[in-house]
This record gives structure tokens, C-alpha cells and sequence, in this order.
């Protein structure tokens, strides 16, 4: 018997789903019951019959399934996988800013903490901040944790006053204009696509910005066969696969997120196995963080 069949019969034997990230590896892709973004997993995450949820992703991934399924079991295969972008900010900036504005909403991108998520007012991933942020009868946004999608959101809705914090994706961050440009002089006819935590001057000479999934489905429906791509390498996977007779270019420092790499089938089979690394989240703290969750599914309705 391989791995997969033994992580397949404990997922029976467990009434257990496997939630996973474009960002791990693609034997993790293959053994998943449901894989996308963070948006697309949240959703799932909020309408699951099974008791035990594997989610195969960081920490602030599996606190929001937890949040949103307090009755059920969620593991994290490692639970050392984390998201440096989720601790850029903090309760006294947060105080701070809603003492100096008025008409304030704290927007949250969700890849932050349960508990920056419990001070704010809603929810947001990348593929609808824009939606919800015109939706906010608020003038002043304050837009936690990562600056370049704030600014990228407050192009898109110039009628907002935004206060940035100085948070970021140290994987989009790296993404170097250079390393861009010499791929477009290797592959002249190739687009680029890129994700909106990347830093202002990527999303400048980019031809489309959008989430993880916005990109999958805009390199689907372009007539053009080729594409530098400008977010974390997981994803190529994923376009590799729907779309084989399209080629799919990274910069020559390929972006890699080395937490959503530590994930691996042996540590799948060990939480299926020992139910170790279980998500727990207080009472106070998920009901705190459970409403700008619900808020932004109820928003994106």
C-alpha cells in the first residue's frame, strides 16, 4: 500500500477532507479534496459535512477553518508553517490609527491572525478586497497587514482615504523588476501576470494583477500561449496541468514560500494518524474573529 492509499483510507476511517493551498507542493495538490486560494478554501472551509478538516496550508489558514467550524477537528499537518506577512502588525498600531480617524473601518487581509482578525471590521483575500472595500460605508480604510495590496485596492477605489501599514509577503516582495525584465527579453510574446502583493513597480509593468486564482483563469481565456508569472512557483502546477499547450515562465530566483513547502505526504499520514496539531481557538478570540470572516462572506454573496 503507497502513502496516498493509507492517507485515503484514514480520511474514510476519520470522516476527514484534505484542504489544500496552490502553494504546496503538487503531491500535496494530487491527494487534496479541494485546492485554491485563500478566498475559494474560506468558503469551502464554511460549508464542510466532514468532522475533520487537514488543511494543508499555514497557521492563519487553519485558525480561520477553526473559526468557522468550531464543532469540527482541524489539523495542520506542520505546525510550524506560518506566514511572516500575519505578524507585520499589531493591537497598539491598530489603537493608534482608530483613535486618529473617524469613520474608520480596519479591512483585514486574510492572511493575518486570529487575533488582529478579532479587532477589525471585515475580512478580505486578494480576489475581492476591491469589492469589498467600495462596499464599506466608511471614508477612512485602514488596511492591514500588507501595504502593496492596499495600494493596489486604493487605485481601484480613489473615493477612500486609505492609512497604509507597513506590512508585506516576503516571497512577492523579492520578485525582482530585473529578473522580469530579462525573462521578456527571453520570452518577448509571454505576459506578465502577477499577484497584488507584489511591490508597486511589478504591478506597473504587469499585463494582468489578481489572486492566485484570477491569474489560473485569466491565463486559461488569454489567446496568448505564453506567461511569466509573478506569485509563489506552487501555482505552475496548477496551470501546467489545465493548460498543457501553454508555456509558463518563472524569474530566474523562482518565488518559493518555504513554509507552504514543509508540508510532505509522511506529515499528511501523521496528523491522519495521531490527530496531533489540532487548531484550537478560544471562545472570546473566535467569536471576535468569526464576524469580519462572516462579514466578508456575506459581502461576497
Amino acid at each position: 500500500m503507497t502513502i496516498t492509499d493509507e492517507i485515503n483510507v484514514l480520511k474514510e476511517e476519520k470522516n476527514a477532507v484534505i484542504l489544500a493551498h496552490y502553494y504546496v507542493n503538487p503531491e500535496i495538490q494530487d491527494i487534496a479534496d479541494y485546492i485554491g486560494d485563500s478566498f475559494y478554501l474560506s468558503k469551502v472551509a464554511a460549508g464542510l459535512k466532514e468532522q475533520t478538516i487537514v488543511f494543508c496550508g499555514v497557521s492563519f489558514m487553519g485558525e480561520s477553518a477553526k473559526v468557522l467550524n468550531p464543532e469540527k477537528m482541524v489539523l495542520m499537518p506542520d505546525a510550524s508553517a506560518d506566514c511572516a506577512m500575519a505578524h507585520m502588525v499589531d493591537e497598539d498600531m491598530l489603537k493608534k490609527v482608530r483613535d486618529e480617524y473617524e469613520d474608520l473601518a480596519v479591512v483585514c487581509y486574510i492572511n493575518s491572525t486570529a487575533s488582529m482578525k478579532a479587532l477589525s471590521d471585515v475580512c478580505v483575500t486578494s480576489a475581492n478586497a476591491v469589492n469589498i472595500v467600495k462596499a464599506l460605508p466608511q471614508k477612512n480604510i485602514f488596511f492591514i497587514p500588507d501595504r502593496n495590496l492596499a495600494h493596489f485596492v486604493a487605485e481601484q477605489v480613489p473615493e477612500k482615504h486609505f492609512v497604509y501599514n507597513e506590512g508585506y509577503c516576503p516571497v512577492h516582495e523579492k520578485i525582482s523588476v530585473e529578473e522580469i525584465k530579462k525573462a521578456e527579453k527571453k520570452y518577448p510574446s509571454a505576459l506578465i501576470l502577477s499577484h497584488p502583493e507584489c511591490p508597486k513597480e511589478i504591478l506597473e509593468i504587469s499585463d494582468y494583477i489578481g489572486s492566485t486564482t484570477g491569474i489560473i483563469k485569466y491565463a486559461g481565456k488569454s489567446e496568448n500561449k505564453e506567461f511569466i508569472i509573478c506569485t509563489e512557483n506552487g501555482v505552475r502546477y496548477k496551470l501546467e496541468q489545465d493548460y498543457p499547450e501553454k508555456k509558463f515562465y518563472f524569474t530566474e530566483t523562482e518565488p518559493v514560500c518555504k513554509d507552504m513547502k514543509t508540508i510532505t505526504l509522511e506529515k499528511v499520514l501523521h496528523v491522519l494518524e495521531t490527530g496531533e496539531n489540532e487548531v484550537h481557538v478560544t471562545d472570546t478570540l473566535r467569536e471576535g474573529s468569526r464576524k469580519p470572516l462572516e462579514r466578508m462572506l456575506e459581502l461576497t454573496k
